[in-house]
């Protein structure tokens, strides 16, 4: 998803929780802080919902137009999307931190050779994982076509958001390992 235009989902609304339509929201991404009053999301059922208010504590969520439970119950399950342009905006991030769609895309590579290209990123219990697409090169000798390198300092050097090239080590060991 390094496309701007394209959308990235973010969020899922879960079951009812109140009587004034009330929904839990199970938060997709790293930044909490863009569910705020007045900000409108993309659905999967190609409509915008628009913020009414949001309990960070309780992740709890109203929405414009749907303030009773029957209302409400229309949109359970449904999934909330927005731009990387638009989080962006929304989300301030320290140095040296990075979105997930900055990343996607991006070339792995250990010391001179490239090992692939990061074809999405999956949080799995409290860790992130790349989910590298390999070379061409490697998979014709008989490496896998996908493997998983976790995001975490033994094997991420670091990565160059300008050029889009993850710098990795011990990498090659897994892939020859997956």
């Amino acid at each position: 998803m390094n496309n701007n235009n394209e959308l990235i989902q973010v969020a899922k609304i879960g079951r009812l929780v109140g009587l004034r339509g009330e929904l839990r929201l199970n938060i997709h991404c790293d930044f909490p802080e863009q569910f705020k009053p007045n900000v409108t999301f993309a659905t999967d059922k190609n409509f915008n919902l628009q913020i009414d208010s949001f309990n960070p504590k309780k992740n709890t969520i109203l929405f414009k137009g749907y303030s009773s439970r029957d209302s409400a119950a229309k949109l359970v399950n449904l999934n909330l999307f927005t731009t990387a342009e638009e989080t962006s905006k929304a989300c301030k991030l320290k140095d040296g931190e990075f979105f997930w769609f900055d990343m996607i895309g991006s070339v792995v590579q250990e010391e001179n050779m490239v090992l692939g290209v990061v074809k999405d990123i999956e949080r799995m219990g409290l860790d992130d994982y790349l989910l590298i697409d390999t070379a061409n090169e490697l998979v014709e000798q008989g490496l896998a076509k996908l493997f998983y390198l976790p995001y975490i300092d033994r094997y991420i050097v670091d990565f160059d958001k300008d050029k889009k090239i993850v710098h990795s080590k011990d990498a090659l060991d897994i892939l020859k390992n997956s």
